[in-house]
């Protein structure tokens, strides 16, 4: 019997159901928010399935495989980020509820925007704020196809296109049907599958592949010290990734879905605690294949050749289908993010209160369109790494006018300084960005963070200060 079958049957099959009993995305605040009443474990599991789900935990293997224990430097980061959120997470969901908003890109737009709406100036403000964002889960979208695509490939002997395409097809379906109360159920699922594989297949396989651990010591000093990657790359994560959870969009859609302040923040500080430990065995997958494979291997397919090493057919078919789980899970919950920030937030700084049906439906509607766009990007450039660390390290770029928002209630005062930093940031991300790709230099794409937040960071602090001195 054909097991991949066997499981994507069984997934389906749960899929449906849950989709039929359980989800009520009748309106957008259960399409969005999950109606602001989400309980503790719920959001922590569904929290923790998109920061350790099928994309990351890809990700994560690939970088692993190509530059050792450098990936664990993310996963520290990001639960000291998560640490740092705890201390903002009340208020987020505070606000959220007094002044009915559905993400972080309208957060800012209402913060710095709030005497301003009768110039042309908010509509530059809110496009700049959104598109970028878009940016961001856009390449995120594209690397959870580049991770179905690839699964499907090995699983099924099909094409890399034709298995992005259908991919893109049951993403595209769920999505805009279910919404974020859909995700939180089907992330709750994935969450599970993760915890038995880590469990009963990567760590037995980490241990086997690398004789109890001791044949580590045969990949070069760079692998094991971290810093295959560099010195500005390791130092630079814990720095400047870590705040930057604070303008991670998925993180506050959850986080505006809580059901009161207390919840908001026991989710994250129970998140930061139990997420490092997914982000070091990732990595150990990765090293453990490199062990054994050397540098002939693809990345991409890091993660199918050490199942496929260590699994027996029942246990391949679950995992691999597990996996396209957590990765459909993570790409529906990106293209609702996208969407969002694409329908609603370009108009957030007006009073869209009363057209609430109607953003519902061009919300769905963008979600294919951006769930296509997405495609295509998967189909020309299929490096899930890159990919990756791209979408990760531009959501940096907001964390100087994030931080400011949120500690200063008159921020509106500081809107041209806002823009300017923001702006500066992304012209420099978005260079070095283009410089990495045309040259296909992975090291510039990873390190490209660094010199953009920090003129993001000066330009916003001359900017405070000239605006202060001015009275």
């Amino acid at each position: 019997m054909n097991w991949f079958i066997f499981w994507i049957i069984v997934y389906i099959a749960v899929l449906v159901y849950f989709t039929i009993k359980h989800v009520r995305s009748s309106d957008i605040d259960g399409y969005l928010i999950n109606n602001r009443n989400t309980s503790t474990l719920v959001l922590v599991f569904t929290t923790l399935a998109t920061f350790v789900g099928g994309g990351v935990c890809m990700g994560l293997i690939a970088m692993g495989y190509t530059s050792g224990f450098a990936a664990i430097a993310i996963g520290i980061a990001y639960v000291i980020g998560f640490f740092i959120l705890y201390f903002f997470a009340g208020k987020i969901r505070t606000i959220g509820k007094e002044k009915n908003i559905y993400s972080f890109a309208e957060f800012l737009n209402r913060s710095y925007l709030k005497k301003h709406r009768l110039s042309k100036f908010p509509r530059i403000f809110s496009g700049l704020i959104s598109g970028i964002n878009i940016v961001i889960f856009f390449f995120l979208t594209a690397a959870q196809f580049v991770g179905m695509a690839t699964l499907l490939h090995f699983a099924f002997d099909v094409g890399y296109v034709y298995a992005a395409g259908i991919s893109f097809l049951v993403v595209i379906m769920y999505t805009a049907l279910a919404g974020l109360s859909g995700v939180i159920i089907t992330d709750f699922i994935q969450f599970v599958v993760i915890v038995f594989m880590i469990i009963f297949i990567f760590m037995p396989g980490i241990w086997a592949e690398t004789d109890g651990l001791a044949a580590l010591k045969t990949l070069p000093d760079t692998f094991l010290n971290a810093t295959h990657e560099g010195l500005a790359f390791l130092i630079g994560l814990p720095l400047l990734l870590s705040p930057s959870v604070l303008t991670r969009m998925d993180i506050w859609q959850r986080t505006l879905a809580a059901r009161n302040e207390k919840t908001a923040k026991r989710t994250s500080l129970i998140s930061g605690f139990a997420m490092l430990p997914f982000y070091i065995v990732f990595p150990l997958v990765g090293m453990a294949l490199r062990v054994n494979f050397g540098e002939g291997a693809d990345p991409n397919a890091a993660t199918h050749l050490f199942l496929e090493a260590n699994t027996t057919p029942v246990l391949l078919g679950f995992a691999v289908i597990g996996l396209l789980a957590a990765l459909m899970s993570s790409a529906d919950s990106f293209l609702n993010i996208v969407a969002i920030t694409a329908i609603r937030d370009f108009t957030s700084w007006k009073d869209i209160s009363k057209n609430k049906k109607k953003h519902f439906a061009k919300i769905r509607i963008g979600v294919v369109i951006f769930g296509a766009l997405a495609l295509a990007m998967a189909l020309y450039f299929a490096n899930i790494v890159e990919l990756f660390i791209a979408g990760i390290t531009l959501n940096i770029l907001f964390t100087p006018v994030c931080l400011l928002a949120l500690v200063k209630k008159d921020v509106y005062k500081y809107k041209y300084a806002a823009f300017a930093s923001v702006l500066a940031g992304a012209v420099i991300i978005a260079s070095i960005f283009t410089y990495g790709f045309i040259t296909m230099q992975e090291q510039v794409l990873k390190i490209a963070f660094i010199p953009a937040t920090v003129v993001a960071a000066i330009v916003l602090l001359l900017g405070v200060w000239r605006t202060n001195r001015r009275g």
